[in-house]
Order: structure tokens, then C-alpha cells, then sequence
């Protein structure tokens, strides 16, 4: 890949697995300075740098809970403190929970909500004005087509994507 990323710095919340982890690569390989965000899976994350610094790029890793505002709020600072002023942000971290209709529980709900939902909006405003600010940056956030259309053992998820 090229460097049209050179030199900036790139939040990828969900940056260890799955899409997320495919955007942290390729952020990496073109040279952006990427934090990864994860909130468990450490050895993803750092398997996720690894694989960002075997290709030549810079990377950390960074834990937070992207539905809590001041973990986000710290994790951002951190990120900055590290690696420089946001350029990008990807926000990818989310949860899946494949529940029937006839079980859903309200909980079960909040948290899918307060991940997929919070944790897509704390993340953009704690980057924002700073971005507005320097006058570049570029926000990117992860949908799904299920926003689009309901499964009945997607109800929560499908509220939340629609959100996004």
C-alpha cells in the first residue's frame, strides 16, 4: 500500500477484531500512527499491533470502554499525549447479541444500545472540536445493513445500527 496516510493519526474504536482490525491494518500500511482500541481482548490488540509494525507501520494499543464518556475522554487524550492530534477516526466497536423477540429483555437492549450507539457518538465528540479547529479531519462510522432491515433475532442491534 502507499503512504497517503503518512504522519497522521488514526482512533479506531474496535480496532482489534474483525472489521475494525482490517481498517486498523490498512490505516497502518498506509502510513498512519493508529491507536487501537479494544476493551478486552488485549492479546487481539496486540496481535493487531504486531501485525502493524511487521508492515512497517507505528501503532498502540488503548483500553476503554467507548460507552463510557470519560474513558473516552481519557482514552483520547492518551492517543493525542502518544501519537499527535486525531486525523481519522473509525468508530468500529460494537456487540452483537442474536436474541428471539419473544426473549428480548430491556437490559439486553441498553447494553447494545449504550455500546453501538454511545459508543459511536462519545467517541466523535471528543474528537470534533479538535478536528473543526485545525480545520481537517475525517470521521468515519460503521453501520451494518441490518439498520436497514430487522431480523427478529436482530431487534437491538437493528435499533442501534439505524442510530448510527
Amino acid at each position: 500500500m502507499g503512504q497517503e496516510f503518512s504522519d497522521q493519526v488514526a482512533l479506531v474504536t474496535g480496532g482489534s477484531r474483525g472489521i475494525g482490525r482490517a481498517i486498523s491494518v490498512a490505516l497502518g500500511q498506509s502510513g498512519a500512527k493508529v491507536a487501537v482500541n479494544y476493551i478486552n481482548d488485549e492479546s487481539a490488540a496486540r496481535s493487531t499491533i504486531k501485525e502493524i509494525e511487521v508492515a512497517g507501520g507505528t501503532a498502540k494499543i488503548y483500553q476503554a470502554n467507548v460507552s463510557d464518556e470519560s474513558a473516552v475522554r481519557k482514552m483520547t487524550r492518551e492517543v493525542e499525549s502518544s501519537l499527535g492530534p486525531i486525523d481519522m477516526l473509525v468508530t468500529s466497536a460494537g456487540i452483537v447479541d442474536f436474541q428471539h423477540h419473544r426473549e428480548l429483555s430491556f437490559q439486553n437492549f441498553q447494553r447494545i444500545m449504550a455500546t453501538n450507539v454511545d459508543g459511536t457518538i462519545l467517541p466523535v465528540m471528543a474528537v470534533k472540536d479538535g478536528m473543526i479547529k485545525r480545520g481537517n479531519g475525517n470521521i468515519v462510522c460503521i453501520s451494518s445493513v441490518a439498520g436497514l432491515r430487522a431480523r427478529p433475532t436482530l431487534i437491538s442491534y437493528s435499533t442501534s445500527k439505524a442510530a448510527v
